[in-house]
């Protein structure tokens, strides 16, 4: 069964610094690409960033471009979002998931599988 993980949310002042990590199981980060989704309050869930499977393509949303760096272990079946500069529109919750990389952009797989989500909290 195919389950993700995520940790590392918190609270932070702006200008802060956060890194989130996705720890996945019953895959491996070859089978799929994989993505980090943002949900602000009483907003839709977005696309942040994404890794393809092959490691050689990674999206970032224009609002987070320069600030925020994905990454991944595939030894640990861990990917990682390094959030720097964080600002108070960063808050939310984070959820990492099986992902298309659709030119730019990042689109959650068909498949539907989502980790629990860690929580991001941005304020002085």
């Amino acid at each position: 069964q195919l389950q993700l993980d995520e940790s590392g949310g918190g609270q932070v002042q702006p200008g802060g610094t956060l890194t989130l990590s996705c720890a996945v199981s019953g895959f491996t980060l070859r089978d799929y690409s994989i993505g980090w989704f943002h949900q602000a309050p009483g907003k839709e869930r977005e696309g942040v960033s994404c890794i393809s499977s092959g490691g050689g393509q990674i999206n970032y949303a224009d609002s987070v471009k320069g600030r925020f760096t994905i990454s991944r272990d595939t030894a640990k079946n861990t990917v990682y979002l390094q959030m720097n500069s964080l600002k108070p529109v960063d808050t939310g919750v984070y959820y990492c998931a099986p992902t298309v990389l659709r030119g730019s952009e990042c689109v959650a797989h068909p498949d539907g599988y989502w980790g629990q989500g860690t929580q991001v909290i941005v304020s002085a």
